[in-house]
């Protein structure tokens, strides 16, 4: 399944992206067009939502990356791994699971997070 542990690499470092334009091409490469993304904060559609939901969290943690956490799990259309949110090198602040549900042509069509540890006040 090496075609999903590169597709979820590239997921990561699209979350770690910080030039916008840059970052709005990963989105557009990696999900489809009414792909959605849903975690207990969030609850996208679109490239406009996901883009603007990944934003977000680079601004509200600026100083941290994103981070696979374990090895990619997968079968069918599904993928599944934990990442971990912290600074570069650091311990993870935020740690979290993540399902992938991909499309036909590869993308993702839909991503079902999980938060298991969240910092106070976040």
């Amino acid at each position: 399944m090496s075609d999903v542990n590169e597709l979820a690499g590239r997921y990561i470092d699209t979350w770690n992206e910080k030039d916008p334009a840059a970052r709005r091409a990963a989105v557009e490469a990696l999900w489809t067009a009414d792909g959605t993304y849903v975690d207990p904060l969030a609850d996208v559609a679109g490239h406009d939502g996901i883009d603007a939901v990944i934003g977000a969290v680079q601004a509200q943690f600026p100083d941290f990356v994103f981070r696979l956490g374990s090895a990619v799990d997968a079968h069918h259309d599904l993928a599944r791994f934990t990442w971990e949110l912290g600074p570069e090198g650091g311990e993870a602040i935020v740690v979290g699971f993540d399902v992938m549900v991909l499309a036909e042509d590869g993308r993702i069509r839909n991503v079902h997070g999980f938060l298991d540890k969240v910092p106070a006040g976040a």
